[in-house]
């Protein structure tokens, strides 16, 4: 008997990997002898460094870099197994986690840090670069991010501009000759399922300005302040992002990976899927477990459990899916190889102890699904 146990973090409650060892728990509850796998997923946000180091044995490092506000943390990169590929999230410099709900301003957030990551990363001999674009606190097009690498956003006299998207607008001139020179040598996959322009009423200010402090007044400036950008780069690059798909990711980020890096963009889940040994891991399983904190009609739109479940159906292999939450819409997931869907919280609770107690839920229920998955196959 065979199981791989394949799920995503529960989000401000459990690791992957945690999570992970709390479903095998179940599972030998009921199959001791059961050969389990444990394959720690993401989607390409938060975690997927967590995921991608865990499954791999790879390395985290740290460095002191600049947080959206300026101020210095000190943030995580990862190394993954094969001792040449450098995994940085972006929220973990750039982070809307980082800055208190009152101190959240697009108009000032940097990308700076993430830029610090990726030089130490450089300095340290690294090429190859798998970059998950998710949870940040900026609105700056990486433009922050761009600075610590060399490159520079003159105003009218100049001078360099500014942290912050409330800062575009004074751009003038872009000069490349300081440029980290290494950026061209390296390759970069960005993990990221955001399709969202640059710019427009779809656009990064319009979509997520507002979840990361912007007024309706500043999602406007913001929206003309990346037109002028986009202007500039289509002036010195010959590369046009206003409308280009993904661009719009993680506060403008994502166009500045495609203007001024050798990159390719990538649905997370198959990044997570082809480094982390999924694939050869749900070769001759009998079932694969996944899940996550909330499951809805979402989850179809590249979130973990529709991936894991896609893949492993190519194998014929069944896949059950553990939630922390279980939303409206979930029957269009049937279609991708879940065969069925559970919730772990067992009885009335506060969020609060659901999320204390996320462990024994998920070990409680994971037994009980494979309880009745095996019932007549043992």
């Amino acid at each position: 008997m065979k199981i791989v146990i394949a799920p995503d973090s529960f989000k401000g409650s459990i690791s992957a990997y945690d999570a992970a060892i709390a479903i095998e728990k179940g599972v030998k509850k009921y199959l001791p002898s059961a050969a389990t796998v444990i394959v720690p997923m993401a989607d390409g946000g938060e975690g997927t460094m967590d995921a991608l180091v865990a499954a791999t044995n790879g390395v985290i490092y740290h460095a002191q870099v600049k947080n959206p506000l300026g101020s210095d943390i000190t943030a995580a990169y990862g190394v993954l197994g094969d001792v040449q590929t450098c995994i940085i999230e972006t929220a973990s410099a750039s982070g809307l986690y980082l800055i208190p709900e009152d101190k959240r301003d697009p108009l000032k957030t940097t990308t700076y840090g993430m830029g610090q990551l990726i030089k130490q990363a450089l300095d340290q001999g690294y090429r190859h670069f798998i970059i998950g674009l998710g949870g940040s606190a900026t609105n700056d097009a990486g433009v922050g991010m761009l600075q610590a690498l060399g490159l520079q956003f003159l105003d009218c006299n100049g001078h360099e501009i500014g942290f912050g998207g409330g800062a575009l607008n004074k751009i003038t001139m872009i000069d490349n000759r300081k440029f980290d020179k290494r950026i061209a040598e390296a390759t970069f996959i960005i993990a990221s399922d955001v399709k969202n322009p640059f710019i427009g009423s779809n656009g990064a200010s319009a979509i997520f300005g507002p979840q990361k402090g912007a007024t309706p007044e500043m999602v406007e400036l913001l929206d003309n302040n990346l037109q002028h950008l986009a202007d500039l780069i289509e002036k010195h690059t010959g590369i046009r992002i206003h409308h280009s798909e993904g661009a719009g990711a993680a506060g403008g980020l994502g166009g500045a990976f495609q203007a001024f890096f050798p990159a390719e963009i990538r649905a997370g889940i198959d990044i997570v899927i082809d480094y982390s040994g999924f694939t050869k891991a749900v070769a001759g399983a009998d079932l694969v477990i996944t899940g996550e904190g909330q499951i809805d009609c979402q989850t179809a739109e590249g979130k973990t459990p529709m991936g894991v479940a896609q893949e492993a159906k190519k194998y014929n292999v069944p896949t059950i899916v553990l939630a922390g939450s279980i939303g409206e819409g979930i029957d269009v997931l049937y279609q991708y190889g879940i065969i069925s869907i559970h919730s772990i919280v067992n009885g009335p609770t506060t969020l609060q102890k659901a999320v204390e107690q996320a462990s024994d839920l998920l070990t409680n229920c994971a037994e009980q699904v494979v309880r009745t998955f095996f019932a007549y196959k043992v």
